[in-house]
């Protein structure tokens, strides 16, 4: 089908605020919800159930899941389309950061776990908690995959291979959460005796929320272009970030997971999916420059942000709250000390794979 232009209609004055009424939302539930049908549904399990050490209730399908938005929505959704005797495994990635231990050194914490600090590993048990109260009768498999500094530094030749020709420090910490998420090699806890047990994941295929900040608005610098250019400046911004995805994203993050036979499956970019977000106006995907940002006039509940609006309001829908009004990157549902939380909201990438040595690393340097 041909491929739509990017919608840049601009407003006449200040447009009407999304709300759960609001037709984009339901458009994008049955969007959304379409494309992960063309991808979950009829997925063989990647061995013959019946071999010694396997069951039915091996995962055919497993999510790379921070607990964010964009990949608690797809799970959610997937709830809604798998048969309910089907497990998902929710692989949540967290890396030890020396810079990291050296601060709970300083403020006596030892005794909690570097993992457990990373905001990911925080995000994605408390999205945990809320899949398994929506879902009931569903089971989730909470796969935490840990990753010692060591093994980090083992593995680096490889991943930078594997992410070649891009060679960024950016690209190298979104690589390696890739790279040892799709693995799908970590910890789950027994509901019988709430004990870790190692576990290896037997999905082949990963579901990945990538494209949902680039549809959607969801990056900080959206909001920075909007406060400096009005609509026209993140109608721009939007475009730029839709045109590059494949050169910036795809190509890497293909290479990296399928070192490990794994298939990435990636719903925000299915063709109907995409056509029908570019021909959106603006005001119809994020709620930048809206008189309100309440959720809606009949449910006071507070404040959701602007960046993803339509996503976050499909959450709500689905009766995802908590995730709905989370900020994009929060530390607060742990029990962590104030001085803690600043620690960890000084570390650049969720998963802590990011600026390991040093604090003076930026994103864009060319690694050496």
């Amino acid at each position: 089908m041909p491929f739509p232009q990017f919608n840049k209609v601009l407003p006449d004055s200040i447009p009407p605020a999304l709300s759960l009424s609001s037709p984009s939302v339901d458009q994008l539930h049955q969007a959304l919800r379409k494309s992960l049908e063309l991808r979950v549904r009829n997925v063989r399990l990647s061995f013959e159930v019946g071999l010694e050490g396997t069951s039915q209730n091996d995962s055919k399908i497993a999510i790379l899941f921070s607990g964010g938005l964009d990949c608690t929505v797809l799970a959610r959704l997937v709830h809604d389309i798998l048969p309910i005797e089907e497990c998902v495994d929710l692989l949540n990635v967290a890396f030890q950061n020396p810079r990291v231990h050296r601060s709970l050194e300083n403020a006596n914490k030892m005794h909690l776990s570097p993992y457990e600090l990373c905001p990911d590993r925080i995000t994605g048990r408390t999205s945990y908690g809320e899949l398994q109260k929506a879902c009931p009768g569903r089971t989730w498999r909470f796969v935490e995959i840990n990753i010692p500094y060591s093994e980090t530094v083992t593995h680096r030749d490889t991943v930078v291979s594997l992410m070649h020709p891009h060679n960024t420090e950016m690209d190298l910490s979104i690589s390696y959460a890739l790279y040892f998420a799709s693995k799908g090699v970590g910890l789950v806890h027994n509901s019988s005796d709430g004990k870790p047990h190692n576990y290896s994941t037997s999905a082949h295929v990963l579901i990945s929320g990538l494209g949902a900040d680039e549809l959607f608005g969801g990056y900080q610098r959206h909001a920075t272009s909007f406060s400096r250019r009005g609509y026209p400046g993140l109608t721009a911004e939007l475009e730029l970030d839709i045109n590059r995805l494949g050169k910036r994203n795809l190509g890497r993050d293909d290479r990296v997971i399928s070192n490990w036979s794994k298939e990435a499956r990636f719903p925000y970019l299915d063709e109907e999916l995409l056509a029908w977000a570019l021909n959106r106006p603006v005001w119809e995907k994020c709620g930048f420059g809206e008189c309100s940002s309440s959720i809606d006039s009949g449910h006071p509940t507070g404040k959701i942000e602007p960046g993803k609006k339509v996503l976050r309001l499909l959450a709500w829908k689905l009766g995802m709250t908590r995730v709905a009004e989370e900020r994009k990157r929060a530390v607060s549902a742990a029990p962590l000390t104030k001085k803690l939380m600043l620690i960890a909201q000084k570390i650049q990438f969720g998963a802590r794979a990011a600026k390991m040595e040093t604090g003076k690393t930026k994103g864009t340097q060319i690694l050496s």
